[in-house]
């Protein structure tokens, strides 16, 4: 019985599944004595903390240098590491390097949680997916040691090396200081070691498979996949705009006090960081309205498909924006790239940023309705910006804060930590593990009818 009740499994139910099971392990982890320095944590903080580790979020409800012992940052940490990769990932990776093969469930598990889609050199790409991620935040974990150990002993400086660079390469964005990175803002070596990692992490998988073949088979960039094209001129024109905008809005703020180097240091950090990771090095609640509502906008379109971010994804954003250029030509086919993009595509993009606006608005109003009473120091506008740059952060697995998420209710912190979940799945595997996959066997007459 078991084993047809898993050969039926769905891979959505599958991979969805393989979270829920990381977040109440975790939950149950932390929850031990020795794993906070109060040897007592409430049964929601531990799952918020679970939550937001496994979802790769940042959000926190304790200080995770303060609060939590070493076994406690090692969970953390753990959970980041399986999270940020997906245990489904893990497990076929080990179970492809022993039998060499990966079976036809595995492998529609992996194209799920990496590409979306069916793939070649899924074996390879497993094996660099690992050995990859090792490679790369041992180097950042190396550098920040490093620098670090200028400040702390090496005992110490060793463990916020890795844990930082674990922590950026995933997109995590947790921190081991109570002000993230503040106290770096004009620091180059902590600032271009993180972004780059953040930057990495959030191309997603498949890109960096593609860019290892360009380089060592020394092959031109038009010879790049379509959808490696997309990624990367999307990231870039993100992470430009982000800078200009924030560069521009700050530069007497928040960033008042900083040189020039800073001011450029502290605006392409956070114009980074905002689409993803969640570390900051400026003050987020000091922030214009005009940057919030920036950052608002990065961290909705988030990282790259099969990466560790979040949001609806920089494909998804190019595609719904090549779409309404094409309809306001008049263009029956929706290019990019001297390329056309199928229908199916357009309509699922359509699908995500709906359900995702949907689920961020919904939670909001929620929000909005039962904490007010309970945050009396945030009204009006205020509040209501705070609160909706809350719900976009969850919901985007990024983890920046206008600092009301130790404030929110019980009731509060369970919305927070949904959003968190369906943020990390995706809503395309939420709503087929909710629905399923059963195909109409019929069709409707079609009738039409007046739009806009």
């Amino acid at each position: 019985m078991g084993v047809k009740l898993h050969r039926k499994l769905h891979p959505s139910h599958a991979l969805a599944g393989s979270f829920l099971t990381l977040i109440l392990l975790g939950t149950i982890f932390l929850l031990l004595p020795w794993s906070s320095k109060s040897g007592h944590v409430h049964f929601l903080d531990a799952l918020f903390t679970a939550t937001s580790a496994t979802c790769v979020t940042g959000l926190t409800v304790l200080d995770t240098g303060s609060d939590w012992t070493l076994l406690g940052k090692l969970v953390i940490l753990g959970l980041i590491q399986l999270g940020g990769l997906g245990i489904m990932t893990f497990s076929t990776f080990f179970a492809y390097v022993f039998s060499r093969k990966l079976s036809i469930r595995n492998r529609v598990l992996i194209e799920r949680s990496i590409a979306g889609g069916p793939m070649s050199h899924l074996g390879k790409l497993l094996l660099m997916i690992i050995g990859g991620t090792i490679t790369i935040e041992s180097i950042g974990a190396v550098i920040l040691t490093v620098r670090f150990s200028a400040d702390y002993s090496l005992q110490k400086s060793i463990f916020l090396g890795i844990f930082h660079s674990v922590s950026a390469f995933c997109n995590a964005g947790f921190s081991l200081f109570s002000t993230s990175l503040m106290g770096y803002k004009q620091d180059p070596i902590i600032n271009i070691t993180v972004i780059l990692l953040i930057i990495i992490g959030g191309l997603g998988f498949w890109v960096l498979f593609d860019l290892k073949n360009l380089f060592r088979k020394k092959r031109r960039y038009s010879t790049l996949s379509f959808h490696s094209k997309i990624v990367l001129t999307q990231s870039a024109i993100l992470i430009a705009a982000g800078f200009f905008a924030l560069f521009f809005f700050e530069w007497n703020n928040t960033m008042h006090d900083l040189s020039l180097p800073g001011k450029f240091l502290a605006s392409l950090f956070q114009s980074v960081t905002a689409r993803t990771a969640g570390f900051n090095t400026i003050d987020i609640s000091n922030l214009t309205n005009s940057s919030l509502l920036v950052l608002i906008i990065l961290m909705l379109i988030g990282a790259s498909p099969g990466s560790c971010g979040g949001g609806i994804k920089t494909t998804t954003f190019t595609v719904l924006m090549a779409m309404n250029f094409s309809r306001l030509r008049d263009q029956r086919q929706v290019r990019l790239f001297n390329r056309g993009i199928p229908e199916s595509i357009i309509s699922k993009s359509l699908g995500i940023a709906f359900f995702w606006l949907v689920a961020v608005t919904t939670a909001s109003l929620v929000l909005l309705v039962i904490e007010h009473p309970a945050i009396p120091k945030m009204e009006g506008r205020a509040f209501f910006l705070d609160v909706l740059f809350e719900s976009f952060s969850a919901m985007g697995t990024v983890g920046l804060s206008m600092g009301i998420t130790p404030l929110l209710s019980d009731l509060g912190k369970i919305i927070i930590i949904i959003l968190m979940y369906i943020g990390r799945i995706g809503p395309v595997t939420m709503a087929l593990a909710i629905a399923g996959t059963r195909p109409a066997r019929y069709k409707y007459a079609e009738e039409s009818f007046l739009v806009g």
